[in-house]
């Protein structure tokens, strides 16, 4: 997707000020110190437990139960790097004058339209850095802590594919401090027009 998608969806004399694309490739996270542990863990009990049981003679039935895990846990390991790679190709960011847009094209299309407005509290992660991420809404909550797995935020598969998080959010961007300053200063500069304006 290029700025010429996003073109076609800009509201009448709404101006692009950015766009970008996540980072491509393996993106890692900070939830990555807990699920990549935990994921080796699954994996090789499941492993272990299919293989006792083969020894032991178990059922064939037993057999095919560990064998589910052990895809599971491979899919843990490895295979969740791949999807959410394969997703983040296939997901564009724009910020203009009124509006932070996200669309996606896979695995079904998706568009997604944040008033500067009304805008949610952002969090940024990776200031100063080359790339980091800008989260619109409420912070991710850590394991352990008040909120989080005893809430269910990180049963679901955004956990695992910060790509599928549905949770808005720019993904692994270029100088993401320089995009936040941007959405700031746009976002002050549209509340003060609308202060000013006869109508309001």
């Amino acid at each position: 997707m290029d700025v010429g998608t996003f073109q076609r969806r800009l509201l009448p004399r709404e101006r692009i000020l950015w766009s970008g694309i996540p980072a491509q490739g393996v993106l890692f996270t900070g939830r990555d110190m807990f699920l990549i542990p935990f994921s080796l863990l699954w994996c090789g009990f499941a492993i272990f437990w299919t293989y006792t049981a083969t020894r032991q003679g178990a059922p064939l039935f037993f057999d095919a139960w560990g064998a589910m895990f052990i895809c599971i846990g491979l899919f843990f390991v490895f295979g969740r790097f791949a999807v959410d790679a394969w997703l983040r190709r296939r997901i564009s960011y724009a910020v203009t004058d009124k509006r932070i847009l996200i669309m996606r094209s896979a695995p079904f299309f998706n568009f997604t339209s944040i008033d500067l407005e009304r805008l949610p509290d952002i969090q940024l992660t990776g200031e100063g850095a080359e790339r980091g991420s800008l989260r619109f809404g409420a912070a991710a909550s850590s394991f352990g802590s008040p909120g989080g797995w005893s809430r269910g935020r990180y049963q679901s598969f955004g956990s695992w594919s910060p790509a599928l998080d549905p949770v808005p959010q720019f993904l692994g961007i270029k100088e993401p401090s320089k995009v936040f300053d941007l959405i700031t200063k746009a976002s002050d500069a549209l509340r003060s027009d609308r202060r000013l304006s006869p109508d309001s």
